[in-house]
């Protein structure tokens, strides 16, 4: 029914919300819990290194998937009020619809598959389960020694 992000970025799919009828109250008492899980993905997984700035850069956004694009508006939307100079949207698959509504929204879409039916994203993987707390804090920690966090250089 949506999605939040960091910033206070919120994208509500008010379609499913009125189909299925689900009442305000329970729409705002799931946004704050996943304001919640939001901060505290985002503490944990920072684990004391500072937020990025992307203020006046390009900035591509990568995922999985894109079924309703909800997750990725918010992302989106919260890029956008951090003042990125530009989006690009990178995904192996994704609803055509979606991509192209998203064209709206970024400066470019790269979507390598966009198939016609779309039933679950899930089903364009061998191996499609989550990766855990455990692998992103450890991915992270990876990148941050082996310096793969930008350079200066990058900034400008």
């Amino acid at each position: 029914m949506g999605a939040v992000g960091p910033g206070g970025a919120r994208v509500l799919n008010e379609q499913v919300i009125d189909v299925l009828k689900i009442p305000r109250s329970v729409v705002e008492r799931v946004a704050a819990h996943e304001r919640s899980e939001l901060e505290r993905h985002e503490r944990m997984y920072r684990h004391g290194r500072r937020r990025e700035r992307v203020r006046d850069r390009d900035v591509v956004v990568v995922d999985d998937g894109l079924a309703t694009g909800a997750s990725m508006r918010a992302g989106i939307a919260s890029l956008r009020a951090s003042g990125v100079r530009g989006v690009t949207v990178a995904v192996p698959v994704g609803s055509p619809e979606t991509c192209e509504a998203l064209r709206e929204e970024a400066e470019r879409v790269l979507c390598l598959v966009a198939p016609e039916w779309l039933f679950a994203i899930g089903e364009f993987y061998g191996d499609f389960s989550p990766t855990t707390d455990d692998e992103v804090r450890e991915l992270l920690a990876r990148a941050a020694r082996e310096g793969h966090a930008p350079d200066e250089s990058a900034r400008r």
